[in-house]
């Protein structure tokens, strides 16, 4: 059984695919539309259509269903991949270069960085509420000789559905971070100091967690503009 609240569809067992299934319907839908109206497309008309369009379907509340399937995330992945597509010039080349060429994040990794953003928001008092218990702090015994000083307890969980819960799947991630970007003066920093750190995954379908730390860039190696 399943059910609809607040736009996000719920089901019983708690799994996201449903829900998933509905909106890349739904996005699906909507690039139809586009591709009957527009007679003439180009990566600017595109990019400006489908981050206004369609990227926001897939994307609501996508902190409460985030995906844990490899097929539910290749299924968003798909819409993105229809997108870029359906730009003259571009159909035959890799996803990656693709995104490349329309400056697109993967999804993945706008999940990934929404994630973070979230934390962050939590931890530095901008939503008003306890979070002391989703996100408990990580209780250092002596003197810490690596990692930031807001890094986050790692919980056991008996379950992948559990580890797919907010509060455990951003642990790594956010631990990974270096410390000038947890202590952002603001939202706004913070995003950009992300996408200085994960400028090597702002294109691909996964995050590549080995070797991240050794690839944080620098100012002129990585020049990120800001992600719309």
């Amino acid at each position: 059984t399943e059910e609809k609240d607040l736009g996000v569809w719920i089901t019983n067992t708690l799994k996201p695919s449903n829900h998933i299934a509905h909106i890349v319907q739904r996005a699906n839908q909507t690039l139809g539309l586009i591709r009957r109206t527009f007679t003439y497309m180009d990566c600017r008309l595109m990019k400006q259509l489908f981050t206004s369009l369609v990227r926001p379907q897939l994307e609501y509340a996508n902190v409460v269903w985030h995906p844990c399937l490899k097929k539910d995330i290749e299924s968003l992945e798909k819409v993105q991949h229809r997108a870029t597509r359906m730009v003259p010039g571009l159909a035959k080349l890799p996803y990656e270069e693709r995104l490349k060429r329309m400056d697109l994040p993967s999804l993945t990794y706008r999940r990934t960085r929404g994630d973070a953003i979230e934390v962050y928001k939590y931890l530095h008092g901008i939503y008003k509420v306890d979070s002391t218990t989703m996100l408990p702090l990580e209780i250092s015994v002596g003197m810490k000789t690596h990692g930031h000083t807001l890094k986050l307890e790692k919980r056991r969980c008996r379950t992948q559905l559990r580890s797919n819960f907010f509060g455990f799947r951003v642990v790594d991630i956010w631990n990974s971070l270096p410390d000038s970007v947890v202590t952002a003066t603001s939202t706004n920093v913070f995003k950009h100091g992300f996408d200085c750190f994960g400028w090597r995954n702002r294109f691909c379908e996964e995050w590549q967690v080995k070797g991240r730390r050794r690839g944080l860039p620098n100012a002129r190696r990585s020049p990120v503009r800001g992600l719309r």
